[in-house]
C-alpha cells in the first residue's frame, strides 16, 4: 500500500511500532526475515531499500535504538506535507586495508537523498533517489508508479534497481556483482509486480545497459517470484541480457529463516555470460549470513561467501568472510565495526584484509 502522508497521534505511532519490530527499516532483508515482512511495507519501494514509509520510520525510532530519545509530539514520520515525504542517509567510514601494502583512509561511502510525491494517495506515487556523495551527484532511481484493481498489481517505469535477489546493503558481495545487478547499476526499465498474502513476485523489462546509454541491440529480461511465511521466505531470480554489451543468463535462488534471535540469508546464484567471439563463461556465486539480535540495538552479522569465476575447472574458489557489529544507540543513527578478510585459492593466500568503523545517520 501506497500514501504518502500519513498523520499520526504519537500514541497511534508508537503501538504501530510495536506491532512490527525490527521491520525493514534499516533497509537490510535480515530485519525483514526476523518478522516475516517483506520489505516494501517499510519503505516506498515495493522491492524495499531507499525511502522509508510511516511504519517505517515509527519502527526507526521506537525499536531500533537501544535508548529512545524523546522529541515531543512532533515525531519525524517522513512527511513534509500531505503530498510530498523524504529521506536521507549517510554512510561516512574509516577504513584499513592490507593488500600486501598496508593503508588506512577516511571516506564517505555514500550520501543520498530520497523523494516521494503522491497527489493521488494509494495509487500514483513519483519516486526520486539521488546519490549526492561522493564526487559529483548520480541519480540512482527515477520512476513513477500506478497501483490499479485492489491495489495488489501495480506497474512502474523509470531508472530502477531491477528485482533480483536479496536487497544486500553491501553491494560488493559476490552474488551482486556476478550477475550485475545490485544497487549500484540501475536501468532503465518497466515493471509490473504483484503482492498479496504470502505471495511477491515481479517482471522487468530494461535496456541491459546498467543505466547507461542505450544501443537499441537487445533488452533485458528480470524475473523474481518470492514465497513470504512468518518464520522463512524462499524465492528464485531469472535474469536474461540479450544486449550487446554484455550478453548472460543468471539464475538465483535466495531464502531466509528465524530461528529463535537469528536470522538466517542464503543466496546461490549461476550466471553464463556470453562475451561474443571469447568462450563463455560459467561463474557461480553463494552466500550465507547469521544476524544476531543480541539485544535491542544490537546485531552480530557473520557472513561467508564462495566465489567460482570458472566452473568448468577447479581449484580457484575464491572466498569472502564477515564479522560486523552494529550498534544503534538513538534513533536514526548507527555505528558499525567490521572486520573481513578475502583470499584466492589459486593464489593460496590472503588477497585482502580490510577493518572498518562506519558512521551510518539516516531518516
Amino acid at each position: 500500500m501506497i500514501r504518502i502522508a500519513i498523520v499520526l497521534p504519537r500514541p497511534v505511532f508508537r503501538a504501530l511500532a510495536l506491532l512490527l519490530i525490527s521491520g525493514c527499516a534499516a533497509a537490510e532483508p535480515y530485519i525483514a526475515v526476523q518478522q516475516g515482512l517483506a520489505c516494501g511495507q517499510c519503505h516506498f519501494n515495493p522491492t524495499g531499500s531507499g525511502l522509508r514509509s510511516a511504519v517505517g520510520n515509527a519502527i526507526a525510532q521506537n525499536l531500533l535504538p537501544a535508548h529512545h530519545v524523546d522529541v515531543g509530539a512532533n515525531a519525524w514520520t517522513g512527511e513534509i506535507n500531505s503530498y510530498i515525504a523524504a529521506g536521507a542517509d549517510l554512510r561516512a567510514d574509516a577504513s584499513w586495508t592490507n593488500t600486501g601494502a598496508a593503508r588506512s583512509a577516511f571516506s564517505v561511502e555514500q550520501a543520498r537523498l530520497y523523494l516521494g510525491i503522491s497527489v493521488v494517495p494509494d495509487r500514483v506515487l513519483l519516486y526520486i533517489d539521488e546519490q549526492v556523495a561522493p564526487d559529483t551527484a548520480v541519480n540512482r532511481e527515477a520512476w513513477a508508479m500506478y497501483r490499479f484493481g485492489a491495489q495488489r498489481w501495480y506497474l512502474r517505469a523509470g531508472r530502477m534497481v531491477l528485482p533480483y535477489g536479496l536487497r544486500l546493503q553491501d553491494q560488493q558481495a559476490f552474488v551482486r556483482q556476478v550477475s550485475g545487478i545490485n544497487m549500484d547499476t540501475p536501468d532503465n526499465a518497466m515493471e509490473l509486480g504483484y503482492r498479496a498474502g504470502d505471495w511477491d513476485a515481479q517482471f522487468a523489462v530494461s535496456n541491459g545497459a546498467a543505466g547507461g546509454s542505450e544501443g537499441d541491440s537487445g533488452k533485458q529480461y528480470t524475473a523474481q517470484l518470492v514465497r513470504l511465511v512468518s518464520r522463512w521466505r524462499v524465492g528464485v531470480g531469472l535474469n536474461r541480457n540479450d544486449s550487446a554489451g554484455q550478453q548472460s543468463r543468471a539464475t538465483s535462488l535466495f531464502a531466509g529463516l528465524r530461528t529463535a534471535a537469528v536470522a538466517w540469508l542464503a543466496e546461490a546464484d549461476l550466471v553464463n555470460v556470453l562475451p561474443g567471439t571469447a568462450a563463455e563463461q560459467r561463474v557461480a556465486a553463494a552466500l550465507l549470513e547469521a544476524d544476531w539480535r543480541v539485544v535491542q540495538g544490537a546485531n552480530l552479522k557473520v557472513t561467508g561467501e564462495w566465489l567460482d569465476p570458472d566452473r568448468r575447472r577447479g581449484g580457484d574458489l575464491r572466498t569472502r568472510y564477515s564479522v560486523v557489529a552494529e550498534f544503534t544507540p538513538i534513533q536514526y543513527l548507527q555505528l558499525r565495526l567490521g572486520l573481513r578478510t578475502q583470499g584466492d585459492a589459486a593464489t593460496q593466500a590472503r588477497n585482502l584484509e580490510q577493518g572498518f568503523f562506519q558512521v551510518h545517520a539516516y531518516f
